[in-house]
Parts: C-alpha cells; sequence; structure tokens
C-alpha cells in the first residue's frame, strides 16, 4: 500500500525563476508526503540544467521534450535524437512534455504536429511514456493519438487534463492515462470536476504542474509540488472516496506508466 504522493509533473526549473529556494520546495514536499517528483522539460535546449535536478535528490526525475509552444524557438529534434539522450541518462523517464497549443499560437501548428510525431515515434521505439499538453485541440489529438496507437501502441499520458469529456474517453478507449492537476480545485471548474468523477480511478494520475495553476487554497501563490497534496484530498471529496485510496492508486499508476521510476 502506498503511502505517498507523488507529483507526477512539475517544472522546478521554472519555480527557481519565480525565486522559491530548491531547498524549502524540497522541504515542504517532503512534510506533505509527496515525495517523488517528475521534473519536465519543456525545451530540448536546457536539458542539462532539467537534468541537475535529477542529481541532487534520488527521488528527483526527469522527461525530455519541447513543448509546443516552444518548436519555433527550439532545434528540431529526432526521434532517434531523444532516445540516444534516453539512453544515456537513465533518471530520463518520460519524453515530453509534447503535443499540441492551438490557444497560444497557432502559426505554428505544421511544426507543433511534426514535433509531436517525433516524439510519439520515440515512445514506440523505447517504451518510454509520452507526456501530453493538449489545449483548443481536441479534434487533432484524437485523430493524431487514434491513428498513431493504431500504427504502434505506446505508453501515454494526457497531462493537467482540462479538454473535453470526448478526449477523455477517447484517451480510456485507448489505454491512456490522465493526470488532474490543481485547475479541478476551481470554482469554475464544473466540467472538469464532472469527468474526474467518472474516471477509472486506475487511469489517474495527480500533478502540480508547478510553478503555474495553483490549487486552492494557494490560488495566486507560486505553485510548488507539496500542493499536491490539496489535488489527491479535493479528488478524494469530490469522489466520496478515502484520500488514503486515492494515494495510494494514483501512486501505483505512476509507478505502471513509468517503469524507470523506483518506488521508495
Amino acid at each position: 500500500m502506498f503511502d505517498y504522493i507523488v507529483d507526477s509533473h512539475c517544472h522546478l526549473d521554472l519555480i527557481e525563476q519565480k525565486g522559491l529556494a530548491i531547498e524549502n520546495v524540497i522541504q515542504n514536499s517532503q512534510k506533505n508526503h509527496v515525495k517523488i517528483l517528475q521534473t519536465i522539460c519543456t525545451k530540448i535546449s536546457e536539458i542539462e540544467k532539467i537534468l541537475a535536478y535529477t542529481r541532487l535528490y534520488d527521488f528527483i526525475y526527469a522527461s525530455i521534450g519541447i513543448h509546443p509552444c516552444n518548436v519555433s524557438e527550439q532545434p528540431k529534434i529526432s526521434a532517434e535524437e531523444i532516445i540516444k539522450i534516453c539512453e544515456k541518462y537513465p533518471k530520463i523517464i518520460g519524453i515530453g512534455e509534447t503535443g499540441l497549443d492551438y490557444y497560444h499560437d497557432k502559426s505554428a501548428i505544421e511544426l507543433q504536429k511534426s514535433s509531436f510525431l517525433e516524439h510519439i515515434k520515440a515512445s514506440q521505439k523505447n517504451n518510454l511514456p509520452i507526456i501530453i499538453h493538449s489545449r483548443d485541440s481536441d479534434s487533432d489529438m484524437m485523430n493524431i493519438l487514434e491513428s498513431e496507437q493504431k500504427n504502434q501502441k505506446f505508453p501515454a499520458l494526457l497531462h493537467c487534463f482540462s479538454s473535453s469529456k470526448e478526449l477523455a474517453r477517447k484517451a480510456l478507449d485507448l489505454g491512456i492515462y490522465i493526470s488532474v492537476s490543481g485547475i479541478v480545485t476551481f470554482k469554475n471548474a464544473a466540467s472538469l470536476q464532472e469527468i474526474v468523477k467518472f474516471l477509472p480511478l486506475e487511469f489517474l494520475l495527480v500533478e502540480t504542474d508547478s510553478p503555474y495553476l495553483a490549487p486552492t487554497p494557494h490560488r495566486g501563490e507560486s505553485n510548488q509540488p507539496a500542493y499536491t497534496r490539496h489535488v489527491v484530498e479535493f479528488i478524494a471529496q469530490l469522489r466520496g472516496e478515502s484520500v488514503e485510496k486515492i494515494i495510494h492508486q494514483t501512486t501505483e499508476n505512476f509507478f505502471k506508466i513509468f517503469k524507470k521510476a523506483k518506488p521508495l
């Protein structure tokens, strides 16, 4: 029975940029029983900075990828290059974040798609899970995921889910996990709350996406991994289940998908 929480998606580099000391962030995390963190890469050019955090503590892992909003400014990377870097660094446990974002910039849609597909190819070849960002792109996202899963299966996680029930159903049909952030605690998140009620617990993960999207009661603050606790507690109340059950299952799910991560 797992009795600790995993923040499956945070950005320690961006947390530091907000002026928070990493030592304090880690201490707060541990005090709140958030014992394992995955710090996420959004720019391939900064992978060394991301990996530096994994050397500080055994319980910090990393991903590698290019965020869809960064594809225009970052060098193109092939699936083969992603795989080589993953093989070199054992604490890289996921590929991403990658995906589609039509909210911030529609001028680079084709570039986003080609980058996304290279990340998917890497996942198909090395079986590391792909961490997917999807915003205002449900139709294209569903088409790509369905098509590529038919081509060759790959493990995947839709992170910081705030999309439609239709995309959630499609993800579940394809065996894709869904991660929920502090958004679920917001007063205006009724549609997401309804989705979280119906999600099979076996496909649910939790995260902060910190330093963004601090959950209630910390709205307006810089978010940090310790606040994953609030996400877990809110989901438990929302679903009418115990906090212990949500902690155990979401942590178990993390290790099911991120197989390179080691339980404590």
